[in-house]
């Protein structure tokens, strides 16, 4: 997996905030701080963008379990968040399981495959965090 991000991470950057495997599909790339270790992860994450509000959800997939990037951002929710050509700080606040799950199937009308991840996630519950810059 972490070749895969790193992958993703570089055409990203190279292409202004694309990857191909995405289409035109808005990415992000969240610069966390690691629970345990302190050190800076970056994760590339599928974004829900509605005007000038983002959400990021913690789907690995529709794995059982959450991502690791997840506890990051429960331990320290004030990051760096890449966006098209754009760096800036921000905070993830994490939704409401109703508010979240709603975010959750906006985004599954665009991208089906989260729906498929909520089914293949159950019993567990998909968090969805708001992306909220830095004044």
């Amino acid at each position: 997996m972490n070749d895969w991000n790193a992958q993703i991470i570089a055409e990203f950057r190279a292409t202004g905030g694309k990857a191909a495997q995405f289409g035109d599909a808005p990415l992000v790339i969240l610069h966390t701080i690691g629970a345990k270790s302190g050190e800076v992860r970056e994760t590339p994450l599928v974004a829900l963008v509605e005007g000038d509000d983002m959400y990021v959800f913690a789907s690995k997939g529709g794995a059982p379990t959450n991502p690791d990037w997840y506890y990051n951002l429960k331990a320290t929710p004030e990051i760096t968040v890449e966006y098209g050509t754009e760096t800036f700080t921000a905070t993830l606040s994490e939704l409401p399981e109703a508010e979240g799950q709603a975010k959750l199937q906006a985004q599954g009308a665009l991208m089906p495959q989260f729906l498929d991840y909520i089914t293949s996630a159950a019993p567990r519950v998909i968090p969805a965090f708001h992306i909220a810059r830095a004044s």
